[in-house]
């Protein structure tokens, strides 16, 4: 966010040793601006702005306040966790260097850490995503740090588990896995040689496994969260028509799968989904023509028919967009619950 006008702007940011640059686009050869890191202080998540996700702040040694704003969930924690770092590292008189996962772990050339991640995630001969419980909280959809090492060796990826926990270590920086619970996080956060832990204790899981953890919850904040338990399968901007006025606002839309649903969004930002779309048992299909008569064979408009026989009318930007969707939303509906 600008400190002038207090408008916000794409921005390429670098994370040095001692700050943080940011520049109008790549290509610059100098900055728009720099923020020292030395004695400053990071607030995530950030709730100044209600209607943005994502946000966190950095307050200088002089009171002032920067707000940045990441893409996704994941790509936030991965900022957040490495300026943690470098302020760390400055406090304790280190040198602090966010080095590529394979030059600085020396991981070998030969390993393919996006073929592994897949064959990890196979439904089938993958690692097993469990509900694990540990200080009177339920980490859903994840395992433990020894369940990896464990699934490393037993599928011949490394030779022994120190070797395992090297890659693993790897997969974490590269953001193919996430901490979860205060031991894992606490090893993330330090400066130990290898943030993974191979610890029965120790939980993580993948990025887009739809985890969540809860603790003491009522009856309605679980049946509110089960909308949320689903794997995320595809997220996109797409026009809806409002039920009321029939009038058209692009929407952020996000669908999960067991169980099936399409939430969407103010894609200015929100923690919270506008509506939901409950797709078990639903119909969709590309249409001629909405209710008010516009044509899809330009506008590539589909339909949602629910189970309740409430209808959606959505637009994709392109034909090809509007095909992948309806699969994508086909496919939900028949497996998820």
């Amino acid at each position: 966010m600008g400190s002038m006008f207090n408008t916000w702007k794409p921005m390429w940011v670098v994370l040095l040793e001692d700050g943080i640059e940011f520049y109008k686009k790549k290509s610059d050869n100098s900055p728009k601006g720099m923020i020292p890191l030395k004695g400053s202080t990071l607030t995530s998540p950030c709730q100044d702005f209600g209607k943005r996700m994502f946000v966190f702040k950095i307050t200088t040694t002089k009171q002032q306040d920067h707000f940045f704003q990441a893409a996704f969930l994941e790509e936030r924690d991965a900022w957040v966790r490495d300026i943690k770092k470098a302020i760390k590292c400055i406090e304790g008189g280190q040198k602090f260097a966010r080095k590529s996962t394979r030059r600085s772990i020396r991981l070998p050339e030969t390993i393919d850490l996006g073929a592994l991640y897949l064959s990890m995630k196979d439904p089938e001969k993958g690692i097993k995503e469990l509900n694990l419980e540990k200080d009177k909280k339920i980490f859903n959809h994840c395992f433990t740090g020894n369940c990896v090492i464990d699934w490393l060796v037993s599928n011949q990826s490394v030779r022994n588990r120190q070797e395992g926990l090297m890659i693993a270590s790897s997969l974490l920086n590269e953001g193919y896995l996430q901490p979860a619970g205060d031991m894992s996080k606490s090893a993330v956060d330090g400066t130990a040689e290898n943030p993974f832990l191979d610890n029965p204790d120790a939980f993580y899981y993948f990025p887009d496994s739809g985890f969540f953890c809860e603790e003491n919850s009522s009856d309605d904040d679980v049946i509110l969260k089960e909308e949320f338990r689903g794997v995320i399968i595809k997220q996109g901007c797409l026009l809806k028509q409002g039920h009321r006025r029939k009038n058209w606002k692009v929407r952020k839309f996000i669908l999960r799968e067991d169980p099936a649903y399409l939430h969407y969004y103010d894609p200015a930002g929100g923690e919270d989904p506008l509506g939901a779309i409950h797709l078990r048992g639903c119909v969709v299909t590309s249409v001629e023509s909405n209710s008010d008569g516009r044509k899809s064979e330009e506008e590539n408009l589909f339909e949602i028919i629910t189970a309740d026989e409430v209808h959606y009318f959505l637009q994709a930007a392109t034909p090809k967009e509007r095909t992948e969707w309806i699969k994508a939303i086909q496919v939900a509906s028949r497996t998820g619950k």
